[in-house]
């Protein structure tokens, strides 16, 4: 590529899905750390300097050799063709713009995000600088035709990032809300999103209306703006086809592009349900469901609880155990949002197989999990649901189901022998 001002740092295609291991590591933002996030925003024209980049907090290079710091990331765009719905697609170009950073290893998305910088980068002068730099000049390079001004503002001071990121939860949810109303039914397009393959080389999620993206990042909307944006990017419209199951959500089209965009290690899988072929899991979902058999259910755990589960792992062994191109029968992958959509584990009951959560993030879905559980005749579900406050064993909890006369006990086996 042709030399960035600014950027005198090696940079790119071939660089992404770099790994950098501990032994080279010479910083880590976000990941298990610190906490880490981004976020891409837009302002009227005269609120932004094109090309401003600012610092708040430590820099790299005067760190105080912690290993480890906070990081909020936020890009602030305006443009004649800007719209909102492109925000959450152009926020997440910043995965793919800081990977192909010789010395540079970025995860995630939204607010659980990791980014590693190398031994060698810091030794050649890398300052969060130059990610201002890089960021503000393929933004303009890729989408010179939606963004005219670009600025960025990067934060390192533990008060500042918390702030941010507290802040953009709502940002998200709004984000998320606005898929309300449409259904899997009356879409005949889905669209895919391998943007994940430079870690999983073969890993393909389907995302539907009803079927968030795993990680959080993208809904159908947000796929449909993506590839309007840029139609050989990691998002394509699916014609979902014929029909294979519409219980478990199989079809044909589907299956026939997932067969084809995973090279052939998946043939096909269901995106409503948990026991029969569900969807593979990357390492970057935001919870991940389990099924518990003696309660006849299924528990939900998300990225933020650290905790002990009821299936006898934490988050980040089940993820260890489950992340890939094959999918595991009984262990799912999804996002906080799908949670509270209709199809949600549709093939297995839905909602009212749910035995145990975390009770943050009962909490946090407490709104709209009540108003899907008033609509199937449940309204007090949430509360017969156990959480870490009655037990994190089986055991444990199945006697409070039991009691709180759970409707996960009287329904069909969920394991069919």
């Amino acid at each position: 590529m042709s030399k960035i001002t600014g950027f005198p740092f090696a940079y790119g295609q071939e660089y992404e899905g770099e790994r950098i291991r501990n032994d080279d590591l010479y910083i880590e933002f976000g990941g298990a750390s610190s906490r880490m996030g981004e976020w891409l925003t837009t302002k009227s024209f005269k609120d932004i300097e094109d090309g401003r980049i600012d610092i708040i907090g430590l820099d790299i290079k005067n760190h105080c050799k912690k290993t480890a710091l906070p990081l909020a990331i936020v890009v602030e765009v305006a443009g004649k063709n800007m719209q909102p719905d492109y925000e959450p697609v152009l926020e997440k170009q910043i995965h793919r713009i800081l990977n192909r950073i010789q010395g540079a290893m970025h995860t995630g998305q939204r607010d659980m995000v990791c980014l590693r910088i190398s031994k060698s980068a810091a030794e050649k002068g890398f300052t969060l600088r130059h990610i201002g730099v890089i960021l503000h000049s393929k933004l303009h390079d890729d989408f010179g035709r939606i963004l005219d001004k670009i600025q960025v503002k990067i934060y390192t001071e533990e008060e500042m990032v918390t702030e941010i990121l507290e802040k953009v939860k709502s940002v998200y949810s709004l984000r998320d809300a606005r898929i309300e109303g449409m259904t899997d039914e009356t879409e005949e397009t889905f669209y895919s999103c391998t943007i994940c393959q430079s870690f999983v080389p073969f890993h393909v999620c389907t995302i539907s209306p009803e079927r968030s993206s795993p990680c959080g990042s993208y809904n159908w909307l947000d796929c449909r703006a993506s590839y309007d944006i840029d139609p050989t990017g990691p998002n394509k419209p699916v014609e979902k086809s014929t029909p294979v199951d519409l219980r478990l959500g199989q079809w044909r089209g589907v299956n026939e592009f997932v067969k084809k965009a995973s090279q052939g290690k998946s043939g096909s899988y269901n995106l409503y349900s948990i026991m029969n072929k569900p969807m593979p899991t990357c390492e970057w979902v935001e919870c991940v469901s389990v099924v518990l058999p003696l309660c006849n259910g299924v528990m939900v755990v998300d990225r933020d609880y650290q905790g002990m589960t009821p299936c006898g792992m934490d988050f980040k062994t089940l993820i260890d155990n489950i992340r890939g191109e094959l999918n595991t029968p009984g262990f799912m992958g999804h996002s906080k949002y799908n949670i509270t959509q209709r199809k949600f584990l549709n093939a297995e009951g839905g909602i009212r197989r749910i035995v145990w959560m975390p009770r943050q993030l009962k909490t946090e879905i407490m709104d709209r999990f009540n108003i899907r559980a008033k609509e199937m005749g449940i309204p007090d579900l949430m509360k017969m649901i156990a959480d870490e406050s009655i037990g994190t064993s089986e055991e444990e909890i199945f006697l409070f189901l039991k009691a709180a006369k759970h409707p996960a006990l009287s329904m069909e086996p969920i394991i069919q022998l």
